[in-house]
């Protein structure tokens, strides 16, 4: 049956997901956050006292503890973990990336929230340069932490040079911490096999140290002009579905 499967041009397991666009500002927001990436903010270019900050959050860190060792890669074989393992607690991991620097700046939480998200602003923003800076922008996605206006004036309140410029709605993969925080999945929490909650603190640590002493900018390509091509796409997907719609017989 399986192979039967395999070759017939239907393969019900298999299927492809989308979301629409539902932000009516998502061009505008989107162009923004590009700008930044590209050091300019509202068409005039950022100066050498600007900063471009992309903060999230990555949840539930779980330590696994295995019930037995895991065994590490061979010749010819992958490593081996074990399925079975102790629940040891879970924390959040916050971090704050300097995009043009290369720069991560991380804090492990019990939970998300206001106070945890405005406990990594403080962190940065107490930080030279960006204590003494003219600006710093804060890009951020859409999530409870950091949503709408509120967030950006309590910010602000705290600390006048920080600027909030959030991503579209359902538009996080703009946000450049979120490659960040897939190198720390594979680099730290993949396959998850910890004694405690300490030794994934540790390994967090240890991940971002190394990674500031050796990272490098990520080559983001994604511009403005591409930005454009991907709206037009999607307006022409949308205008050959109403007419679909439309050319329906009535019954």
């Amino acid at each position: 049956m399986r192979r039967w499967l395999k070759q017939d041009a239907l393969k019900p397991w298999q299927y492809r997901s989308w979301i629409s666009v539902r932000d009516p500002a998502f061009r505008r927001k989107a162009a923004r956050v590009l700008d930044l990436y590209a050091r300019t903010f509202d068409g005039i270019p950022l100066g050498e006292n600007d900063y471009v900050i992309s903060a999230d959050e990555k949840t539930s860190i779980q330590a696994c503890c295995r019930c037995h060792p895991t065994l590490a890669p061979g010749q010819a074989r992958a490593m081996r973990v074990n399925h079975e393992y102790d629940r040891g607690g879970a924390l959040a991991y916050l971090a704050a990336y300097d995009l043009h620097r290369a720069r991560a700046f991380g804090r492990c939480e019990p939970k998300t929230g206001i106070r945890p998200f405005m406990n990594l602003v403080t962190h940065v923003m107490t930080t030279e340069p960006y204590a003494s800076a003219r600006r710093v922008f804060w890009i951020v996605d859409d999530g409870s932490s950091h949503r709408g206006q509120k967030a950006a004036n309590r910010s602000t309140s705290a600390f006048p040079n920080a600027l909030m410029v959030h991503t579209p709605v359902h538009a996080s993969w703009l946000n450049q911490v979120e490659i960040y925080f897939s190198v720390v999945q594979r680099k730290v929490v993949s396959p998850n096999d910890f004694t405690d909650l300490a030794q994934v603190r540790d390994r967090l640590r240890a991940c971002e140290d190394r990674y500031n002493a050796t990272a490098q900018p990520f080559q983001w390509r994604f511009t403005t002009s591409d930005l454009d091509d991907l709206m037009a796409r999607l307006d022409r997907h949308t205008a050959d579905h109403q007419e679909e719609s439309s050319a329906q017989p009535t019954t």
